[in-house]
């Protein structure tokens, strides 16, 4: 890995477990961490897949939906790889994703995702995020993390990417 190059793991999560990957991966790679931050936090009532009226359920079926992020603002600038983690809903990222990316410069950034997931895979996680960055993104694969990933896995996985 080139340890000239800026890093940044950005995550968004509402268990913990997303957290816990991203915390270390960061700290496996030498990163700084961010944590994405919905302007309004979910509770357990809004995150309730059974019930098609929950506020997630609402946002996952609006494609246009772009929950508001709050918390700290970033200078992306002073970045040049971007991890960006998340839990998986609905075989896709949680549209708070599609906000953080639609919000910010990447142009000429590399963005590697990673998800965490109860059971299923990345889905077209990646293709649908496509779209929420310009053309000149360089988009490394995704990997679905264990939210128990050890810091030598995570390296071993960041090692076989080509990071620019």
């Amino acid at each position: 890995m080139n340890r000239e190059k800026k890093i940044l793991v950005a995550y968004f999560s509402c268990s913990g477990v997303t957290e816990s990957a991203a915390k270390t991966l960061a700290d496996a790679i030498s990163a700084d961490l961010y944590e994405i931050v919905p302007k309004t936090r979910y509770t357990s009532a809004d995150l309730d897949w059974n019930n098609s009226k929950s506020r997630s359920s609402v946002e996952m079926k609006n494609p246009s939906a772009r929950p508001e992020i709050g918390g700290e603002s970033l200078n992306i600038g002073d970045y040049d790889v971007i991890f960006v983690g998340f839990p998986i809903w609905w075989y896709v990222a949680p549209k708070i994703i599609n906000t953080f990316l639609e919000s910010y410069g990447f142009s000429r950034k590399t963005i590697v995702p990673f998800a965490t997931s109860g059971g299923s895979g990345l889905g077209k996680t990646e293709e649908n995020l496509y779209g929420s960055c310009s053309a000149s993104v360089n988009w490394r694969p995704g990997k679905l993390l264990s939210g128990r990933i050890s810091k030598s896995d995570a390296l071993k996985w960041v090692n076989t990417l080509d990071l620019g």
